[in-house]
């Protein structure tokens, strides 16, 4: 036996230390491997290429909100109101998805501060079956804008959607008109309605509320669009441009009004909250 098969044995006697499988992670833009813990304290932005990964409710609040807010409850609504079934019933995964997310539904409101602006924020998990809209989503909107008009400030939400929830037929492209009427309301009260659009907005969503605010923000490299590029290219017959549907195409194009960093977004949300709230003329 050779000296090197002796130290292999050797060593293969001693105890190995259990190491978790998500120490490290590949960016999915540029792939270079970062340390996940980096990544977090980075804001889920790669430190190389500056790819904004997706994150959630949660993570938006801390991130978006001074310490101390208050998520608001998230309306009941009919579970399953069409009794649909594709290989599980739509009951069995909105428990599933229930069981791994923080919060009962797609979209979350909390009432807070944001750097000392009163604001009832919004936020679509895309971890919760694709952010997408059911009737639970749209009464989740309309109740914080109603809250926001019963507190006299400003209504910030941030989109994250595949589209409609399927699984809810017509009820769910109900939610459009809903959501697109409650927008109107806060423009009556004379109230700013602040939209960021998140890594992606599509379907149902874009059509409706995620393009109908006083301002319209998006993270650097979001898709946006309603259908899908293939669907577009396939339908007009000509190859899109390089860059379609990103967050930096559209801002070039007119269709954002900026694209800002989510380091700089709360700063950006303040300072846009105190332009838009109505101050009253002595």
């Amino acid at each position: 036996m050779s000296w090197l098969s002796k130290v292999r044995n050797s060593l293969s006697s001693l105890a190995k230390r259990d190491t978790p499988d998500n120490l490290w992670m590949k960016c999915p833009s540029c792939s270079q491997m970062l340390f996940a813990k980096d990544f977090e304290a980075n804001l889920s932005v790669c430190p190389h290429c500056q790819h904004h990964g997706r994150i959630g409710a949660e993570a938006r609040f801390d991130l978006l909100l001074d310490a101390g807010y208050t998520v608001l409850s998230t309306p009941k609504v009919p579970e399953n109101p069409l009794g649909f079934r594709d290989t599980k019933k739509y009951s069995d995964r909105l428990r599933a998805a229930r069981a791994s997310n923080p919060y009962p539904d797609a979209l979350t409101n909390a009432l807070g501060t944001i750097e000392g602006m009163k604001a009832v924020l919004g936020v679509q998990d895309f971890k919760f079956m694709g952010g997408s809209m059911g009737m639970a989503v749209g009464e989740a909107f309309v109740a914080g804008v109603e809250r926001a008009i019963a507190e006299k400030c400003g209504y910030v939400i941030c989109t994250a959607a595949g589209g409609a929830r399927m699984q809810e037929g017509i009820l769910s492209l109900m939610q459009m008109p809903k959501t697109t009427v409650a927008t109107r309301r806060l423009a009556a009260a004379g109230l700013p309605y602040i939209v960021i659009l998140t890594d992606p907005t599509t379907g149902g969503v874009t059509a409706s509320y995620a393009m109908l605010g006083d301002v319209q923000i998006a993270e650097p490299g979001a898709l946006i669009g309603f259908a899908g590029q293939r669907v577009i290219q396939d339908t007009i017959r000509e190859k899109l441009p390089d860059g379609f549907q990103r967050a930096e195409y559209l801002y070039d194009h007119g269709m954002v009004d900026m694209v800002v960093h989510r380091k700089d977004l709360k700063t950006t949300l303040a300072t846009l909250l105190g332009y838009l709230n109505r101050k009253e003329v002595a």
